[in-house]
């Protein structure tokens, strides 16, 4: 049995088992295209390097893949959901200092949205160099190849627009063909030379890394094979557990099956260097060369989009839990949770094709890639250390055993990747750009938030009820409402009250105090109302989960039918010839947004964080758009705000 996102148990099916393997295994899936041309690269080819690389493989999938993430990250579920925001969301109450991590983590896990797409669809791609007649057409780096593959790419994100509904149906078959090529031709050269089983000796893995020159360093290679595993979480409301546990095993020995082929074809071919060659497409038959690369690059397409899905649910989770400023989001098909966001879809196409366009070919892309994904796995561990010990209960003992373990070996894998950053500059500015919008939306909301002064709305509740009666005062709307911060039944903010009563009062029948409460469960949708005064004054809290675009003008409205319906709401449409035209009562939203006041004098970094955060305020969506508010019902209000006002300051007076 497995739980779906509603919390309903749901059977596992052949065709639940398909859409697994064709969402969330394409990044790890692919990985065998490139991963021992890596570790090879331009070595001599001996019994230590090919026996100890496939041992490295193979044990990093039974440490890193299976059991930290397969075994007990998934066990990390937010009512279905995964990823590091969700983690976040469940363990935030128990340590004061898991913002940095969580956005770190969710830094270099975007980041690596830009490297995914151009490694795996050109190591595809470069396979035709290799077919009889192409050989001297498609090379590696030309211009040619390198046009095919930026082509391929634009291709892409540009269909995010559409959604991917249709063809999305043929992602399950497609990655079930990839995994059983895997093993047909994997098990085809073990086949004709068993010994390279003895490979999967821990022992051979421990020579490599101890005694072969250099060889801890090859761990950088070696972690190309699992940098999928962070996907397989983070898809984790999309299958659900026990698909995933399920089809991993075939994954997996799919994976292990290609690995060992390689190194049984490595130890037999007779060379002492690979010279170009990549020892995937050497294992295939000539026969099946051509179908291989197609099926090859449709799965490495399909492991880009997996990686892009999870880049905009992401910032869309990043945005609901106020870590990224709001932006357009769109649903391009009826399909629950498929968002497109065109500024993200825009953001990685540029980084994809400028990093295909840099590199030139995926053997160079090799050298740069993985250092982003430890980074993310080693926030993943920090945040679950915090999972296991409050949520699971685990004794002290075994937190500490597993920080160890896990710290140890992805504490490893960043080391050797580290060596790595002369090849990836660019990425850094890449990654400082992500975790400083991240960083500066975050902390600045919270210095902007703790200037927010709240009152007790029940002071104001009989002034209120005289201005709604005073007929000298012309009616501002039917039902006034206003978005509010406040939680609490009873109170409000301040500048609220001075927005109805100050300058020109807001006359209305109705007066609304509407709440949106961000949830940690990930797709709560549900309301309560208080009625301050009856009919005259009414507080609505509704409880968003931060996986949900709201749509507040639309859930607004819904409430206000199922009152009437109810009959526990006069709608007001008075006797007084008003509403003889019209009787639909209107509805008026007001949104008090802030501005930086001139008054201020900042610190420095306070002067930063508030100058960066209405900066990207501005270029973000506006306040009626994020919330999902008609433009012609909504009033705007500016609010300046008085951080550090000037207060040591000479104004002299001239006498005349």
């Amino acid at each position: 049995m497995d739980i779906s996102k509603n919390g309903i148990k749901s059977k596992i099916t052949a065709a639940s088992l398909l859409v697994a393997l064709g969402i969330i295994y394409g990044d790890i899936g692919t990985s065998p295209l490139y991963v021992f041309r890596a570790i090879i690269g331009d070595r001599n080819i001996d019994l230590t390097l090919v026996y100890g690389g496939v041992s490295c493989v193979f044990w990093t999938l039974v440490f890193q893949t299976t059991i930290k993430y397969i075994w007990l990250t998934l066990r990390a579920d937010n009512h279905g959901e995964g990823g590091i925001f969700s983690l976040y969301a469940l363990v935030r109450r128990y340590g004061k200092k898991l913002v940095i991590p969580t956005i770190l983590g969710a830094t270099t896990l975007l980041a690596d949205g830009i490297i995914t797409p151009p490694i795996s669809v050109s190591s595809a791609v470069e396979g035709l160099s290799m077919v009889k007649g192409l050989e001297t057409i498609i090379v590696p780096g030309n211009g040619l190849t390198i046009g095919i593959v930026v082509a391929i790419i634009s291709l892409l994100f540009f269909f995010q627009r559409f959604g991917t509904e249709i063809i999305g149906k043929f992602f399950g078959p497609i990655m079930t063909l990839w995994f059983t090529m895997l093993i047909v031709f994997g098990v085809n050269e073990i086949c004709q030379h068993p010994d390279i089983m003895k490979a999967l000796n821990p022992y051979y893995a421990y020579q490599l890394l101890v005694n072969y020159p250099h060889g801890f360093w090859l761990l950088g290679a070696v972690f190309l094979c699992t940098t999928g595993a962070e996907a397989l979480y983070s898809d984790l409301g999309h299958c659900g557990i026990q698909n995933i546990r399920i089809t991993w095993i075939y994954v997996k020995i799919s994976l292990v099956t290609a690995y060992l082929g390689q190194a049984a074809w490595l130890m037999h071919q007779g060379q002492n260097l690979l010279n170009g060659r990549n020892p995937f497409f050497e294992i295939i038959p000539s026969w099946f060369l051509l179908p291989s690369i197609i099926i090859a690059t449709l799965a490495t397409i399909i492991a880009s989009q997996a990686l892009i899905s999870g880049s905009f649910t992401l910032i869309s989770e990043a945005m609901n839990l106020n870590f990224w400023p709001r932006v357009a989001v769109r649903q391009p098909s009826d399909s629950k949770g498929q968002i497109y966001i065109p500024s993200i879809n825009t953001m990685l196409w540029f980084g994809c094709v400028l990093m295909m366009v840099y590199f030139k070919e995926s053997a160079h892309m090799e050298a740069a890639y993985g250092f982003s994904i430890t980074i993310t796995m080693l926030m993943t561990t920090y945040l679950l250390s915090f999972f296991i010990a409050y949520r699971l209960k685990w004794n002290r003992a075994y937190v500490i055993l597993f920080l160890v373990i896990f710290g140890a070996i992805e504490g490893a894998f960043f080391i050797t990747n580290v060596a790595k950053i002369k090849e990836r500059w660019m990425f850094l500015f890449f990654e400082l750009f992500i975790f400083s919008v991240m960083y500066i939306w975050y902390y600045a909301r919270k210095i902007n938030n703790s200037f927010t002064k709240f009152i007790e709305l029940g002071k104001f509740s009989d002034k209120l009820n005289e201005l709604s009666e005073d007929d000298e005062i012309p009616k501002f709307a039917t039902h006034l409402v206003y978005l509010t911060k406040a939680d609490k039944r009873h109170e409000i903010e301040e500048k609220i009250i001075k927005s109805i009563f100050a300058k020109k009062p807001k006359r209305a029948d109705i007066y609304w105090f509407l709440h949106i409460n961000r949830t940690e469960d990930p797709f709560t949708l549900s309301y309560n109302v208080s009625e301050l005064i009856d009919d005259k004054l009414i507080k609505v809290n509704i409880n968003v989960g931060f996986r949900v675009q709201p749509k507040t003008e639309l859930y607004f409205k819904k409430i206000v039918q199922e009152l009437v319906q109810n009959k526990e709401l006069n709608l007001h449409i008075r006797p007084d010839g008003s509403s003889k035209y019209n009787n639909e009562p209107d509805f008026k939203f007001v949104v008090l947004e802030k501005f930086l006041s001139v008054e201020n004098e900042f610190e420095l970094r306070d002067g930063i964080l508030l100058k960066s955060y209405f900066y990207l305020k501005h270029l973000g969506q506006s306040d009626e758009k994020a919330f999902g508010l008609d433009k012609s019902d909504v009033v705007i209000e500016q609010i300046p705000l008085v951080y550090q006002p000037i207060l040591n300051f000479k104004l002299d007076r001239e006498i005349r």
